[in-house]
């Protein structure tokens, strides 16, 4: 039975390996002190926010979202991290993950939620085209 539910203090081990996971998928690595200053933003639940997915207690799943203003209408929502274990995939994680965020966005005032991903991410596309509308917009980016 998989339920969703805030990180605690005890669950940053298991975080940071979930999110080290999650960034060696796209091919990145961050410093330490990026895991640092993301974990304190996460326990202070202000402008950026964090859920889990636990399966028997171990966490299998991790989502990092955040509320920002929208020019054309109410505050939206934007999914930005979602990972879940390798061996929990296809068990419902990544889908209760994605509701508990839209439910996060509609009790905070959210007109949508959003997010992206890689075109090659099939796996996760799949469950995507299931809860969500894919869009026909093209993202880019500058790095600065």
């Amino acid at each position: 039975m998989i339920a969703i539910g805030p990180l605690t203090p005890a669950d940053r081990d298991r975080w940071q390996e979930l999110f080290e996971g999650y960034n060696t998928f796209y091919e990145r690595t961050l410093p330490a002190e990026t895991y640092d200053e993301k974990w304190e933003a996460f326990l202070s639940d202000e402008t950026i926010h964090a859920l889990c997915a636990r399966d028997g207690g171990t966490i299998v799943g991790i989502t990092h979202f955040l509320r920002h203003p929208s020019t054309s209408g109410p505050d939206v929502c934007y999914l930005q991290d979602l990972f879940t274990a390798p061996e929990a995939r296809g068990r419902g994680a990544g889908r209760a993950l994605i509701e508990a965020v839209t439910e996060w966005a509609k009790q905070h005032g959210c007109c949508r939620v959003y997010w992206h991903t890689s075109e090659w991410n099939e796996t996760a596309r799949r469950l995507y085209d299931q809860v969500a509308e894919k869009t026909p917009f093209v993202h880019y980016r500058i790095a600065l």
